[in-house]
């Protein structure tokens, strides 16, 4: 694995002693199942370039391929390094045919999900195993009965949860302490502002989100004028359509005013101001292909100036809140 040109920040998962890169890859493009034009060979390489980037944070799930795709990939492109890399995998979501997903938040469900989970990454332990999402049938309290288990028995280091409310994650702590928490937030979706950050920020809570370019949008490169293609998923979320997408189109053109004074791109520019934003620990990116992540990778290592900032959040006031907050 080669060194990355500066050293990369790494910053502590609450009190666990484990260390990360402020950006991590998002591992559900890899697994090709709402995503196009994804074969093994790029997404062994983005995987090593994520790695030679020095980002050592790999996000994944259970459930991200109908048959563990992305936790395979990982196995393969980690062989002989795994020591180097932290791994955050979930539980609690299964596929019960190529187009339906399953909740299960059962211990016995759970525990075995973690133990089909470590046999795809090819290791004997788990970084961070989150609870995927809350099974509307088992109150959380009683999967967090599984995270209790595992960690006693060393299959994982630590424990967090994802797409919670503040109330069920206290729930879920009061029975398992809770390291990382995974909600989605980006410029346009800063909800977790009123709770679950100063939630999280009080208790020593890792905020790990996704959705920081909110599907691509963020990245600035998708015109006025884009037709998605057949297949593409974004095409039905309200913030690719009609007055929304404007309003997107003319924020960003704001934003790449900015970028270009940092010689950055306006992704690079977006993750960047994500990953400094109080209490957010890391950024989850998702990538297909090499450069890709290599892109997202200098989001780290520098960071705004004071009136850089506040010229975004002008920018953010007359943009003003999408209509359909949350939804996207």
């Amino acid at each position: 694995m080669t060194t990355p040109t500066s050293p990369v920040e790494r910053r502590e998962l609450g009190k666990t002693g484990i260390f990360v890169s402020p950006v991590a890859l998002g591992c559900w493009p890899i697994a090709g199942m709402t995503s196009l034009d994804v074969n093994d060979q790029d997404s062994l390489a983005t995987l090593q370039a994520t790695l030679d980037s020095g980002i050592n944070f790999l996000d994944t799930a259970y459930c991200y391929g109908a048959f563990g795709e992305s936790e395979k990939l990982i196995a393969e492109a980690i062989r002989g390094r795994r020591e180097k890399v932290v791994i955050a995998t979930k539980g609690g979501l299964h596929w019960k045919s190529p187009t339906e997903r399953a909740y299960d938040g059962t211990p016995q469900k759970l525990i075995a999900e973690c133990h089909e989970s470590l046999a795809r990454l090819g290791t004997d332990y788990i970084d961070l195993l989150y609870l995927h999402a809350s099974d509307p049938k088992t109150p959380v309290e009683i999967s967090a009965e599984a995270y209790v288990a595992l960690k006693s028995e060393g299959k994982i280091r630590a424990v967090g949860v994802s797409n919670l409310t503040l109330e069920q994650l206290q729930k879920f702590a009061a029975v398992c302490p809770v390291d990382a928490i995974q909600p989605p937030y980006n410029m346009l979706q800063r909800e977790i502002e009123n709770d679950l950050l100063p939630y999280c920020l009080e208790h020593s809570i890792a905020v790990c989100v996704y959705w920081p370019l909110m599907k691509g949008l963020l990245a600035g490169k998708l015109p006025r004028d884009y037709v998605f293609r057949p297949g593409d998923g974004r095409a039905k979320y309200p913030m690719f359509q009609g007055e929304e997408w404007l309003k997107n189109q003319d924020f960003l053109d704001e934003l790449r005013v900015i970028a270009a004074e940092c010689g950055k791109t306006v992704a690079q520019l977006v993750v960047n101001w994500t990953i400094h934003q109080p209490g957010i620990t890391v950024a989850l990116c998702g990538a297909k292909r090499p450069d890709q992540i290599a892109e997202t990778a200098e989001s780290m290592g520098w960071s705004l100036s004071a009136s850089q900032i506040e010229r975004i959040e002008t920018a953010l006031a007359r943009r003003g809140l999408p209509l359909t907050r949350g939804a996207v």
